[in-house]
């Protein structure tokens, strides 16, 4: 199909940005302004609190046989403000993808997800793994979603998954993204410890002493989500169990609370279904995901920061990574391939902090897919 740039804000050089209708929602997609439509296509899908703005370096790397695309997930970035119904997991973003491609012509493509995104892409595969040709799992929410569950095997700490979902945002975040304020009370050098500029510098990437070039674009991507009940961070309901809140059935953290998100099926696939190959990409330094996590309200619990915590016996932060390994691990025994690629000293967002190292193993998982 024929591809109109629209006008957007916060675009590189070499970048433009097209509106596409799905039967679905208006999806927001960045492509590079000068590929050729019948190029390999490689979908970008990004995390939470965020949007396709964080892929533009990366796209302007690859090389010209590739075809990027960078969406918009629904709530976030410029695409239809759809609600989010989080009861279905992570299937109303992968349905959204799976409307995109057949919106654009395409029968399979390569997935790229960050963060949440990665799980995301992860449920696509495992719905509909003939529409992927490769999957590539940057920093992914764990199998069994995020908090709440005390190990390898994704085991529920408590059956309501307490301490999970829209209840567990930072209020002072959530009313300066809804204010579109970067820093707060604060200023770009000394920003707000809530503020959308801390957490991206804290967060996002593994702290530094200079903040990086990029930092104003990341945090005006930060700044397109919205925010309420059905976007983020979503509803909340009551819980008897610790810390008193457990998820409800709307918005994006709900989404991925244990209750409602998992990935985990994608070891299950029937026998007779080819298995994409599959490159998982971390850092090191991940204050996200990773073991700890230092936003698992377990974690902050443990550390005396939310009063009441239950104790290692009941409620220990949650093993990520480990959750992840065992799931690729089974899909490996089914048949699949997995590779792990583990970055010293980097963050949540190794293709922001360490580009050329991602580029080079994601174009050898492309040419190897």
């Amino acid at each position: 199909m024929s591809l109109s740039p629209v006008a957007a804000e916060h675009l590189l050089d070499g970048i433009q940005a097209v509106d596409i209708a799905t039967t679905r929602l208006r999806t927001r997609v960045l492509t590079r302004a000068d590929d050729d439509p019948s190029g390999r296509p490689l979908v970008l899908v990004h995390g939470n609190a965020s949007s396709s703005l964080f892929w533009q370096r990366l796209m302007l790397a690859l090389p010209g046989n590739l075809r990027p695309l960078a969406v918009d997930l629904r709530g976030f970035g410029e695409s239809e403000a759809a609600p989010i119904d989080a009861t279905r997991g992570l299937r109303d973003h992968a349905d959204d993808l799976i409307a995109l491609l057949d919106a654009l012509g395409l029968d399979r493509a390569d997935l790229v997800g960050w963060s949440m995104g990665g799980g995301v892409i992860a449920r696509l595969a495992a719905d509909s793994p003939e529409r992927v040709r490769s999957l590539t799992l940057q920093a992914p929410i764990a199998p069994y979603g995020f908090g709440c569950t005390i190990d390898a095997a994704g085991t529920l700490g408590y059956a309501d998954a307490a301490g999970t979902g829209g209840g567990g945002a930072n209020p002072r975040l959530i009313e300066l993204i809804t204010a579109g304020s970067g820093e707060g009370t604060g200023t770009r050098a000394e920003p707000e410890a809530a503020s959308p500029r801390a957490t991206v510098r804290g967060f996002y990437v593994a702290p530094r002493d200079e903040p990086w070039p990029d930092e104003d674009l990341w945090v005006a991507s930060v700044l397109t989500t919205r925010t309420g009940p059905d976007f983020y961070p979503g509803d909340a309901t009551t819980s008897p169990n610790w810390p008193g809140f457990g998820p409800g059935p709307r918005g994006v953290l709900n989404s991925m609370s244990p209750l409602y998100c998992r990935w985990d099926d994608l070891a299950d696939l029937p026998a007779s279904v080819t298995r994409p190959p599959v490159l998982w990409v971390r850092g090191e330094a991940d204050a996200i995901v990773g073991e700890p996590s230092g936003l698992d309200l377990a974690t902050l619990g443990q550390l005396g920061f939310i009063p009441g915590w239950p104790g290692l016996d009941v409620l220990p932060p949650q093993p990520m990574l480990s959750q992840t390994r065992a799931v690729l691990q089974r899909y490996a025994v089914a048949g699949g391939t997995y590779r792990e690629l583990a970055l010293p000293g980097v963050g949540h967002s190794p293709h922001l902090e360490a580009q050329d190292q991602v580029l080079e193993a994601l174009l050898a998982h492309l040419a190897a897919s």
